[in-house]
Order: C-alpha cells, then sequence, then structure tokens
C-alpha cells in the first residue's frame, strides 16, 4: 500500500479516522456537547420563574387577612406550600427547604388596616439560594399592591376623601431583556461555556494521545516536518465539528426556546473561531509542557473549570478584585462573552466589540505562538518522551480491611491520583472563590439625562450618589449620549429628569422619572434599578413631608396614603446579599464530588492500564469495593474539613451548623460518590477518560443541584432524574446546615436519598464487577 503523501491533508485524515475508532473521542465531540446542551435546554425551559413555595404565618386570622393571604397567594411567581403557627415553624420550613420565603402577618393586621394604621407584614426570603430568594421577595412586592387594594380602598386608609398628595414616581423600563428571560441570559453564557471546556479537553485528548498511544514521530514526518501543518491538521476536524456545535447551540436558543439574536452573526462566527483556535491552543500546549495526558488534562481543567466566575457572568467583573481581573483578561472566554452579549442581547454596532475582538486576536496568536515555541523545542529535543515512573502493583490483599490498606497504598503511589484527592482540593479552595471574594456589587455607574437643569434635579443627583449601589458615572446631555454609554459599558443604568419636573411637583402634578436599566447582567441590573429606586423614593418622601423630621405626622401619613400595608423585607442566612457566601459553599461541595469521582474512576483505569482485567480482579469483589469506599472517606477527612470547616470561616461565610450533622452527611456522600467512580472504571481502559468525561459534566451538574437555578423550575422528569448524582443531595443537605444552621432531622430527606444511592452504587459496582472482571476474558474492550 502505497504511503500517503505527507502534508495538511494527510495529517487531517489520519486524525479523522482516530476520532471515527476511538469511542472517547467520538463521545467527547459529538456526545457531550449534545446531551449537554439538551439538559441545559430543559433546565432554563421555564425561561421565567413562577410558583416558588412560601410560608405563611397569619397570627390576625381575620376575614381581612385571609383575603390579603388569598390576594398574595395568586401571584404567578409563589405559591402558599404551606401555613405555619409560628415563626419558628416557617424558619424551619425555609431551612428544611419546603419554602423559599415566609410571610408573617401580625395580630391585629385587619384591624389596623381598616383603621388605616398601615400595619407592617415581614417577609422573610432566603439568600443562601440567592436567584430564588431574590424572585421571591420580588414577586411578594409586585404581590403587595394588588393584596393591599384588594382588602381596603386607598383613600380608606387614612380615613378620608383627600387626594393623594403630588410626587416624584419613578417609572422602570427594561432594556435588553425586557421579560427576563433567564434562557436569554443565563443559558446564552452556560452554553459557550460547556463548549469552551470541550473544546480545550478534546485538542488535549488529540494531541496527548501522540505521547503514548499514538506515534509522536509518525505524526511529524506525516506533516513533511512543518510545526504549522501538523497542528492545523490534526485539530482541523475538531474546528470543523466544534463549528457545527456552534451552530446547533444557535439552534436550540432561537428555535428551541425563542431566545432573539439582534447583532451581527458574521462578527459571531469570527469571534467563535477565536475561541476556538485560542481553546486548542491551550489544550495542546498543556500537553506538550507536561508530555502526559492526565496531567495535561488536569493543566487544562485548572484554567477552564473556574472560568464561569472569571469571565464575569456570574459575578461581574466590576466588583472583582485585582487577581481575578487579570487573571480573567488573559482568558479568552472572558472576551468572547463581552462579544456574545454586546451583540446577541444588546444588538451593540460592532465598533463597541472592536476592543475585546481585538484582543480575543492577540490572545490567540500569542497562545499559537507559545505552542510553536514548545512544539519546535521537543523537535530540538528529538521528540523524546519521558517514561513513566509507575510504582509496583500494590499487593492484593483479601477482606474489607486489606482493599482498605491496599486502596491507601494505590493512592500515595499514584501521582495523578494522589494530585487529585489532594492537591486539587487544596488548590481550587483558594482558585476557585477568587472572583466572588468582592462579595457585593457597589458603586454600578449610572448615566443621568438632567433635562429640567433646576434644583430638583442638583439635589437628586446627590441622593443618588450617596447610595451605596450605584455611582453617577455620566451627566448626560442627551438620551442618545447615555445609550451610547450604556453601549460601551460606561454606565448600566439611566435616570432621566424630564424638563419641567420641579415646576410640575410645585404645581401640584406628579412628575413621572423614566429609568432605563440594562438586565444584560442580573446582577448589575438588580442592584443598580434598586439602587435608583429607593433613592428617588427617599427624596419624594422627604419632598413630600416637606422637611418634616422622619418619623412625624406628615411623613407617616404620606406613607399611609402610598403604602396602606408596609412590607418590611428580611433576608435570611445570607443578610448582605454576599454572591461569594451563595455560590462558594454549594462550588466546594461539587469540587469534593468531582475530584473524588475522578479519582475513584481513574484508579479503575490505571489498574487496566497495568494488568488488563487481571489487574481490576483485586478491585472487583464486594469486601473490596466497600473497603475501597471507606479508604476514600478517610482520605477526604481533611478535605471535608477544609472545605467545611475551614475555608468558610477565613472566607467569612456563615457556619451555622454542626461538625457532627456535615459528619454524618458526608458519609453517604463520600460513599455513593466512591462506589459511582469505582462502577465507571470498571468500564474505562484508561486513566484520562475520567477526567474528560468528569471536566466536561461539571457545568451542567452545577446547575441542576438547585442552587443557581431553582429546583422548581425544572421539569418533572429531568427533577426526578437529577437525584441520581450524589452530588445534589449532598449540596442540599451540607449548605442547609453548614450555611442556614439545619438540624440533622430538617436534611432526613437528602441524608436518606444519599444512602439510597450508597446502595444502588455499591450494587452497580458489584454486577458491573461480576460481569465485566470476573466472568470476561482479559481482551475484552472498554473504554
Amino acid at each position: 500500500m502505497t504511503a500517503p503523501r505527507p502534508g495538511l491533508l494527510a495529517v487531517a485524515a489520519r486524525e479523522m479516522r482516530w476520532i471515527l475508532r476511538d469511542h472517547v473521542a467520538r463521545l467527547l465531540l459529538f456526545g457531550v456537547p449534545v446531551i449537554a446542551f439538551v439538559v441545559l435546554g430543559f433546565t432554563f425551559s421555564r425561561a421565567v420563574l413562577r410558583g416558588l413555595d412560601v410560608v405563611v404565618v397569619d397570627m390576625d386570622s381575620s376575614t381581612t387577612s385571609r383575603h390579603f393571604v388569598q390576594t398574595v397567594a395568586a401571584a404567578p411567581g409563589i405559591a402558599v406550600a404551606e401555613r405555619a403557627n409560628d415563626l419558628g415553624a416557617a424558619a424551619s420550613a425555609i431551612r428544611a427547604g419546603r419554602a423559599i420565603a415566609a410571610i408573617y402577618l401580625p395580630p391585629e393586621f385587619g384591624k389596623d388596616v381598616l383603621a388605616g394604621r398601615a400595619p407592617r407584614v415581614v417577609a422573610y426570603y432566603n439568600t443562601q439560594f440567592f436567584t430564588p430568594g431574590n424572585n421571591a421577595i420580588k414577586s411578594i412586592r409586585d404581590a403587595m399592591a394588588a393584596a393591599s387594594a384588594a382588602v381596603v380602598p386607598a383613600r380608606q386608609a387614612v380615613g378620608n376623601d383627600e387626594e393623594a398628595p403630588p410626587g416624584l414616581v419613578p417609572e422602570d423600563y427594561v432594556l435588553s431583556n425586557p421579560a427576563l428571560n433567564f434562557a436569554q441570559f443565563l443559558l446564552r453564557a452556560v452554553m459557550p461555556m460547556v463548549l469552551h471546556v470541550v473544546i480545550a479537553i478534546s485538542a488535549g485528548y488529540a494531541v496527548g494521545s501522540e505521547f503514548r498511544r499514538r506515534s509522536l514521530r509518525a505524526w511529524w514526518d506525516l506533516s513533511g516536518h512543518s510545526i504549522a501543518t501538523a497542528l492545523v491538521g490534526k485539530l482541523l476536524p475538531y474546528y470543523v465539528v466544534l463549528m457545527l456545535m456552534f451552530a446547533l447551540m444557535v439552534g436550540i436558543l432561537d428555535v428551541w426556546l425563542g431566545v432573539s439574536f439582534r447583532g451581527s452573526a458574521v462578527l459571531m462566527v469570527a469571534s467563535a473561531t477565536l475561541l476556538i483556535v485560542a481553546y486548542q491552543m491551550i489544550g495542546a500546549l498543556m500537553q506538550l509542557l507536561a508530555r502526559d495526558m492526565a496531567l495535561g488534562l488536569s493543566l487544562t481543567g485548572i484554567v477552564v473549570s473556574p472560568a464561569f466566575g472569571y469571565a464575569g457572568v456570574g459575578f461581574p467583573v466590576l466588583a472583582m478584585q485585582t487577581f481575578p481581573r487579570i487573571w480573567g483578561a488573559i482568558l479568552p472566554l472572558r472576551w468572547y462573552m463581552q462579544i456574545l452579549f454586546d451583540q446577541a442581547t444588546r444588538g451593540a454596532a460592532p465598533r463597541y466589540t472592536a476592543g475585546p475582538f481585538v484582543i480575543m486576536c492577540v490572545l490567540t496568536v500569542v497562545l499559537a505562538l507559545l505552542v510553536w515555541l514548545r512544539f519546535r523545542s521537543l523537535v530540538r529535543q528529538g521528540l523524546s518522551i519521558p517514561e513513566p515512573d509507575e510504582p509496583p502493583l500494590a499487593p492484593a490483599r483479601s477482606g474489607i480491611s486489606g482493599a482498605f490498606v491496599s486502596e491507601w497504598q494505590r493512592v500515595v503511589g499514584d501521582r495523578g491520583v494522589l494530585a487529585l484527592f489532594v492537591l486539587a482540593p487544596v488548590l481550587y479552595s483558594v482558585f476557585y472563590p477568587q472572583p466572588y471574594l468582592g462579595q457585593i456589587v457597589r458603586n454600578i455607574p449610572i448615566a443621568v439625562v438632567d433635562q429640567d437643569k433646576g434644583e430638583l434635579g442638583r439635589a437628586l443627583i446627590q441622593t443618588l450618589g450617596a447610595h451605596g449601589n450605584i455611582s453617577v458615572a455620566l451627566r448626560a446631555s442627551s438620551f442618545r449620549e447615555a445609550e451610547d454609554a450604556i453601549f460601551a459599558r460606561r454606565a448600566f443604568a439611566i435616570l432621566g429628569i424630564p424638563p419641567d419636573t420641579e415646576k410640575n411637583l410645585l404645581k401640584g402634578v406628579t412628575a413621572r422619572l423614566p429609568v432605563y436599566a440594562d438586565s444584560t447582567y442580573f446582577i448589575l441590573f438588580n442592584r443598580s434599578l434598586q439602587g435608583i429606586l429607593e433613592s428617588v423614593q427617599a427624596y419624594a418622601t422627604d419632598a413630600l413631608a416637606h422637611g418634616a423630621r422622619a418619623g412625624g405626622a406628615g411623613v407617616q401619613a404620606a406613607s399611609r396614603l402610598s403604602q396602606p400595608v408596609t412590607l418590611v423585607q428580611v433576608p435570611l442566612f445570607n443578610p448582605t446579599a454576599s454572591y461569594s457566601s451563595y455560590v462558594v459553599p454549594a462550588a466546594f461541595v461539587l469540587i469534593l464530588h468531582q475530584t473524588l469521582l475522578m479519582g475513584a474512576a481513574m484508579l479503575g483505569g490505571v489498574a487496566f492500564e497495568r494488568g488488563g482485567q487481571e489487574g481490576r480482579r483485586p478491585r472487583a469483589s464486594a469486601s473490596a469495593i466497600l473497603g475501597q469506599g471507606l479508604a476514600h472517606w478517610t482520605i477526604y477527612v481533611p478535605g471535608l474539613l477544609l472545605y467545611l470547616v475551614v475555608m468558610p470561616r477565613i472566607y467569612g461565610f456563615s457556619t451555622l451548623g454542626s461538625v457532627w450533622a456535615l459528619a454524618a452527611l458526608s458519609i453517604p456522600f463520600i460513599l455513593a460518590t466512591s462506589f459511582l467512580g469505582q462502577a465507571l472504571g470498571l468500564t474505562f481502559r484508561h486513566r484520562e477518560t475520567a477526567v474528560l468525561l468528569a471536566l466536561a459534566s461539571s457545568l451542567p451538574q452545577f446547575f441542576l443541584v438547585g442552587v443557581s437555578w431553582p429546583a422548581e423550575a425544572l421539569p418533572g422528569f429531568l427533577h426526578q432524574a437529577r437525584e441520581l448524582l450524589p452530588s445534589v443531595n449532598a449540596i442540599d443537605g451540607m449548605v442547609r446546615i453548614n450555611q442556614m444552621g439545619a438540624s440533622l432531622a430538617e436534611v432526613r430527606p437528602d441524608w436518606a436519598r444519599l444512602w439510597a444511592l450508597t446502595l444502588l452504587y455499591f450494587l452497580v459496582a458489584a454486577v458491573l464487577a461480576h460481569f465485566r472482571v470476573v466472568r470476561v476474558p482479559n481482551h475484552e474492550p472498554a473504554v
């Protein structure tokens, strides 16, 4: 047979044959993105949150209070799940997860409403679960006006027929995403996040396979001894497939979920190309530096796994500290996400995204140059491949105790597994939280268009500047100038003061102030809108009371006129609404889950690499599976203490729970994860397969656990299927215990489900061991 002519097409054809032949490459390129897209599509298929469970404490039990509660319950965003006799029972319902918020009606509520005394209704909402908690309190606020109108006419509240006095009335308008569609905001960001992980690890898998499974020398010879030909030919088939995945992503968003696209398609195609090439270079560079596939994939994972935080989607860049800003600035994903939101959501003119596009080009060129230099260095060294340093196999020991000791020896003797079990949790405990340590978003820049140019405008601008959420960055002469500031990211909201506002107010005419808030980034939208509305309300109240003292009759009368029922909002468990306190504790548990899952599965791949099915036999009995699981729990005790006890105190997160309750929950969590990893390891033939699949599935898992996205919003089948992941109940239970002070009894459903998963995955591992190892010949293929 004639040898193929060296060149780009020969290298590309060789790579295509490899992809078609290799099970893992096909799964990684075709299976993982499609599965992740479908799962995420169903996860966010309910674009607007509805029916969040609340508990009601009605201490009045009058006809008026019951009518009030019925009207609140009719609001679409919330549902009254239960009625509690006191606040203690309501708090227990929130800690146990049966409700996300509680509404408290005081004694004599009905009499006070009818007498015009503006009784205070207290809404307690769980900000430890940030997104559902904030959506619940927003729905409660929206329901208050309708409920108040249902129980008392506005003028009856003050007992006379006076007309409502004039005042400033802010009217808010939502820019970019007026329906506050979570699919348009979050799903549009998460899908490229999944793809960028697949891009990097698939490129790393392609290049790393040359160091052990294939021939680095054959690849080099087939390229005609050209570095550019070798790299482009190898990565070109992956680029084509990944561009098809980008097209699939657009189809899911636009066709299935109806998420509109407003910008330049040509610019987005060019940006997607840069993103693919840049992360292909990152994956290739890590392999060329490590010259070991498993280590190179682990290094790639360190770069891509925390990128969701550093890219500025979950937490805005302007609130980050110095290190995450610098690290995020060298990640191509950060600039791609900025281009994506500017084009897809805002519909900005291309000139506003020229800067991020140029930065992406520069980063891509720099990464390609680094790969070229490293490849050239290896060529000059004769393409030498270091021999793997593999310790001798630990002697097989019988029984549970014997398997326990042998597993400890395997972990300590394998640098890759030891790094996953010990070094990775330590590294991630410092590296992962960095983007979120700004805690609270403050001083969001806004623009003011003061067309009145009177004393009122100057005083109102001073009031805006005093609010901690916002800062007046621009006093625009026109709305066009302010809109340009929005597109240029110099402002994220606009307050308009129309002509004759002060004159109309003095005449007794209600003056309306338009507020335009950009909802491209939900945290910035909520915080800036809150700051503007509260500032306007504070100024209006002062103007309405004509300078009366804060607690005086004038202010109280004004309050009763506008609010026959006063709503007091009380955040629970995360009272400062710190984003890090919300996301990091849950992410810590997921990191423990993923590192253990990868390590336990990797040990199965290592056993096959070094001894085939015979090498797996010492690990395949029921007693061995149990002993290995117990060994994993003892190995992970320091990691559990680090993530659940030490680091939350260092970072200032709330730690209200019992260490013993956490320990009780950790036992089935670690065992279930270990048994699942051991079951997967029985199907893997190579150690790096576990790393590939675990990295690719991390982000979809995070949105299934019910922290970032409420479980109530998941479709029924997905809500049930997610229970098969040990991380789901572990995160829910541990966050409720540690950050919310729940008792083990209050998280008993999570604890029971984890023990059920422990039994299930132990049986799965035992059955797989019997049929794949004990009864199958040594040549039986696996992945």
